[in-house]
């Protein structure tokens, strides 16, 4: 079979170092799936140039590729420091200021903390590197003990894992950039320190008010999200899950981060929902052009357990090895899937839809027959998504005459998406174009799922069983 590529798919962040349609170009040929616009910085004339970078060298390379937008959310950082370094040692008090210039130990916030935090709740700044404790409030302002000592630097977050915000997750700038998206070609967005459900559903109510068809991922990163029921909650309001793996190890403990990435991932693969691993796979490359063997085994691992997708964030924005660090992640997915069977950590959950059933029936018959592929005809992508659910060892090639579906498709597990006219036989005669191609070497065997009525959400009813 020459059809080999990755089940575990590449979402990598856009950044300083990849800010040129050539980059972009460059990463989509050495194994990218989707790029990640953070909207934590940079503006709409530079998201607007970086879309159509994204488009065009998808187009030029031939395949289709996700874009997702990261608000911000309730992210609390620094405001500007004096010369961007500020040493502080165990035991001085800094009083964090809103709306003021650095002054010694008056720190600048980008946000009024009075208004939540309360005494003797922790305060971590620059990703828990210095570490605080609340010894007071008043206007504006919140006065700290420092723990360690340690460098402040200019925009550096700040984490509150005591701090109970009440559900405001969404700010006036994460309204203004979800509504730029919903004008513009964006494929998903990813919100930022959800709390739960009900945050999902706030935004999946304004982006259908904007006329926006991106699917909402759910970043867990606070100790609310992972309450075992508003966990659940969250995976089945939303399309997809990040495990934010850097925030959520501050809020709650870096011991905690590896149990709750696999039941992440395990209710991703029972409810038929995306899961993505983000944060640090690879971090030693941002300065080195070789990853650790722990980094490897972080990618060998997620793989095998059935991730959809894994996140390359500083590796790519700002890094010197950007191609090497997604070359590197390939390898290692690619090696893993060869050599080590996928144990998914769950089983899509028993239901009684149609779609469902034959989606099941595809697997176990492609699996029996050692069929080179399943193809699968989808107008919504559900078909597919149902499909991988079910991890199976065999590529899932999608056909859809929708753009925004081909390109949400590509961060998939094991799926390849293509976007063609819809027609009655658009699954097999894509399945003979890639045979020509010599995509697909023959003879194989093939398991079509479609529907009879091409084009209609929801009515796939049929597997067909072809050789090439």
């Amino acid at each position: 079979m020459s059809m080999i590529f990755k089940r575990a798919k590449i979402l990598a962040t856009l950044g300083p170092a990849t800010n040129s349609y050539e980059a972009i170009e460059k990463m989509i040929q050495a194994g990218v799936n989707g790029f990640r616009l953070n909207f934590s910085h940079g503006t709409y004339e530079e998201r607007d140039q970086q879309i159509v970078w994204i488009r065009t060298a998808s187009e030029n390379v031939g395949k289709p590729v996700a874009i997702l937008q990261d608000i911000q959310g309730p992210k609390i950082r620094l405001g500007e420091i004096e010369n961007n370094s500020y040493d502080v040692q165990k035991g001085d008090e800094l009083t964090l200021t809103y709306g003021v210039k650095h002054d010694g130990n008056v720190i600048p916030v980008q946000y009024d903390l009075s208004e939540k935090v309360k005494v003797d709740e922790r305060l971590y700044i620059f990703d828990g590197k210095i570490r605080t404790t609340v010894i007071a409030t008043g206007d504006a302002s919140v006065v700290v003990r420092v723990e360690n000592g340690g460098t402040l630097m200019s925009r550096k977050g700040i984490n509150l894992p005591d701090t109970d915000f009440g559900g405001d997750i969404l700010t006036e700038k994460d309204y203004r950039d979800l509504e730029y998206g919903a004008k513009t070609d964006i494929d998903y967005v990813a919100l930022s320190f959800i709390q739960s459900a009900s945050d999902v559903e706030a935004a999946r109510g304004f982006l259908a008010e904007k006329g926006s068809t991106a699917h909402i991922i759910a970043k867990v990163e606070t100790k609310a999200a992972i309450e075992p029921e508003e966990l659940t909650h969250i995976v089945e309001a939303s399309d997809g899950v990040m495990v934010a793996r850097g925030d959520l190890a501050v809020e709650v403990g870096a011991e905690i981060v590896p149990i709750v990435q696999r039941k992440i991932i395990a209710l991703c693969q029972k409810h038929s929902k995306i899961s993505i691993v983000a944060t640090q796979m690879m971090a030693s490359m941002v300065d080195s052009p070789e990853p650790t063997r722990a980094e490897v085994s972080d990618i060998s691992n997620a793989t095998i357990i059935g991730a959809d997708c894994l996140m390359l964030s500083d590796e790519t924005a700002n890094g010197s090895y950007p191609l090497e660090a997604i070359a590197t992640m390939k390898r290692a997915i690619l090696y893993t899937q060869e050599h080590a069977p996928v144990r998914p950590l769950d089983v899509p959950e028993r239901t009684q839809s149609q779609a469902a059933a034959i989606c099941a029936a595809a697997k176990a018959l492609a699996s029996q027959l050692d069929a080179t592929a399943i193809i699968a005809e989808t107008k919504s992508g559900s078909t597919a998504a149902q499909l991988a659910a079910h991890r199976p060892s065999r590529p899932i090639i999608s056909v859809t005459s929708e753009p925004r579906v081909a390109q949400q498709l590509a961060l998939l597990y094991a799926n390849k998406s293509f976007c063609r006219p819809e027609g009655e036989r658009a699954g097999l005669e894509l399945a003979k174009e890639l045979a020509e191609q010599g995509f697909i070497e023959t003879p194989a065997t093939v398991v079509l799922v479609s529907g009879r009525q091409p084009g209609l959400m929801g009515a796939t009813d049929t597997i067909r069983v072809r050789t090439l």
